[in-house]
């Protein structure tokens, strides 16, 4: 039996934890979870209590309701994610691999089912946590969700709009979201899907499997070279992606 006083969270003891949640169990609320993703996994940050509730999170993942399941999976894939944090938890992965291996597979039985682009991307972020797949879960996911990276030139270190959605596919160094002015943008050149590899080629496959068309095409520039429009430096977008996640950590 957990005894929640001897554990803490973003805010100090965690003993208020199991009553909230309980009241999510009673009355699923947006704001309830937020209660939770807050106290658990503050700013990505992570607590003792945040890896204790990973049985409870399995077990709501693992229930009928699907909107419950996908809040549930998503924290917990946050809360993997930050296994490697100074925490108090032990080795978690070790400590906490059955939940883990429960929380993957009904990750990947939801990531099926998705249509919103949004839930999809949340979801396939923790797949990729509970697999391990550390340098590219949160990056990736990020990215992907809001339709662009914000990264430096490798070379001149302006900081770059790297955008892959709605907008285009292109880079640049001015505000193209707030500014009235036309700014430089330099076209993305995407990868040839049957040249991609590893990670790559996987994610790809997966999302034109699952029928996320747009997703996939985002991926093949996100694992394609972009342009620096202020040095002209070529550079490759996933290699930036990460060295600027990397140096985060």
């Amino acid at each position: 039996m957990t005894d929640w006083s001897q554990l803490s969270h973003a805010y100090g003891s965690a003993e208020d934890i199991p009553a909230l949640m309980d009241r999510i169990v009673s009355e699923p609320d947006a704001e309830l979870w937020s209660s939770l993703w807050s106290a658990l996994c503050h700013q990505g940050s992570v607590y003792s209590a945040s890896f204790a509730a990973l049985p409870w999170l399995a077990g709501v993942a693992a229930g009928d309701d699907g909107e419950q399941a996908v809040s549930a999976l998503t924290l917990a894939g946050a809360i993997v994610e930050g296994a490697d944090q100074p925490h108090g938890a032990g080795d978690v992965r070790a400590e906490r691999a059955g939940e883990i291996s429960t929380l993957l597979s009904r990750a990947n039985e939801h990531l099926r089912k998705a249509s919103e682009r949004r839930k999809y991307i949340d979801l396939l972020e923790a797949v990729l946590s509970f697999e391990g797949v550390l340098d590219w879960s949160e990056a990736l996911a990020w990215g992907l969700a809001m339709e662009e990276f914000e990264i430096p030139c490798p070379d001149c270190q302006a900081m770059l709009f790297i955008v892959v959605g709605e907008c285009g596919f292109f880079s640049t160094s001015g505000d193209y979201a707030l500014s009235d002015a036309d700014v430089a943008k330099t076209p993305l050149r995407p990868a040839d899907p049957g040249g991609l590899e590893g990670i790559a080629r996987r994610l790809h496959e997966v999302a034109v499997t699952d029928g996320q068309r747009e997703v996939a095409e985002a991926l093949t520039f996100v694992f394609g070279d972009a342009t620096c429009p202020d040095c002209e430096r070529d550079f490759s977008v996933a290699g930036q992606v990460a060295a600027a996640w990397s140096a985060t950590r």
